[in-house]
């Protein structure tokens, strides 16, 4: 006689049954990676233990540094007056650099404030 509706399926051993749940799952991570991927955190890298917060804008980025560079070459000078001979030559030598570096960020918020007054000059 013959049957109209199939056999019902054979039961699946446990093992058979995790095996096709690992890979039911393998394959769905492989295609979620490829076709659905998830957008980037705008968290910070973890690996960093200290960052500049994104929004503040480059002039008071260049203020903060050119702060920190005046402090810096104050205590570099401060140091020489502490220290002998070659020592005395390292901290002044970083005085200056300091000194040096703090010029090109001053020049450079120099620019920035010409820029905004000509932009400004140019919209009024």
């Amino acid at each position: 006689m013959f049957k109209v509706s199939p056999n019902p399926p054979q039961p699946k051993s446990r093992v058979e049954t995790l095996e096709a749940k690992k890979l039911d799952e393998a394959a769905t991570r492989a295609l979620d990676y490829y076709l659905n991927p998830k957008p980037a955190s705008a968290e910070p890298d973890n690996s960093q233990l200290f960052i500049v917060a994104p929004h503040i804008d480059t002039e008071t980025l260049l203020a903060n540094a050119s702060e920190d560079l005046l402090s810096i070459s104050t205590i570099a000078a401060d140091l020489a007056d502490d220290v002998e001979d070659s020592r005395r030559c390292v901290a002044l030598a970083i005085s200056r650099m300091a000194d040096g570096v703090q010029l090109l960020v001053e020049r450079a918020l120099d620019h920035l404030e010409a820029k905004a007054i000509a932009t400004s000059g140019a919209k009024g």
